[in-house]
């Protein structure tokens, strides 16, 4: 399958905004993305509920939950399910293939019009790919990657990327090396200046 670049979201761009229906607290909920200006989020999508590499995803988003919010930082799950589809998967055991409770929404797109906005529409499949994007403060996005249906993402990567992405926004005289942690080293953005950066690896 080959996608159009037409229309393609790009970092740097804002977000496009949206209203749905969301489940959270098993309460079905009318959530908005432009109510989460002042706070960063992680907006992922994810292709069905009561599959088999979702749920793995969505509770380990779930279960360092804290991680983020403790950063300012909100997380929203979206596949093209009914919010009632996503009251039962809420509803069932994790040792059953189901999430259960979760500490944060996820949002239905049965409309596919989310999807469709982010351009992570399988067109063919009639679901979203595996994709997710950092939206920071100011609704811009400053990271997104996408993966194919069969493989899933890193909670920690995701987390390690935000952490980056909020530190050169507040030190923007400095940029993050590959691979950069809170704590580690970073470098100027200067021919001269960075020297000192490499000089010390």
């Amino acid at each position: 399958m080959v996608y159009s670049n037409e229309g393609c979201l790009r970092v740097g761009q804002t977000a496009p905004d949206f209203s749905a229906t969301a489940v959270f607290d098993q309460e079905f909920k009318q959530i908005k993305l432009s109510d989460y200006r002042g706070k960063y989020v992680i907006l992922f999508f994810y292709p069905l509920d009561f599959t088999f590499v979702c749920p793995t995803e969505i509770t380990a988003f779930s279960d360092r939950y804290e991680d983020f919010k403790n950063i300012n930082t909100e997380v929203l799950g979206v596949s093209v399910d009914s919010e009632f589809s996503h009251l039962a998967w809420i509803q069932s055991d994790r040792k059953s293939g189901g999430v259960g409770d979760l500490n944060y929404p996820l949002v239905s797109d049965i409309k596919k019009e989310i999807s469709s906005a982010y351009n992570v529409l399988d067109p063919d499949a009639g679901v979203a790919l595996r994709g997710l994007f950092i939206i920071d403060k100011d609704g811009v996005i400053q990271h997104s990657t996408i993966n194919n249906l069969s493989f899933g993402r890193s909670v920690d990567e995701t987390l390690r990327t935000l952490q980056a992405i909020q530190y050169v926004q507040s030190h923007p005289d400095e940029v993050c090396p590959a691979g950069w942690q809170p704590g580690d080293k970073t470098m100027s953005p200067d021919p001269v200046k960075s020297k000192v950066f490499f000089a010390s690896v």
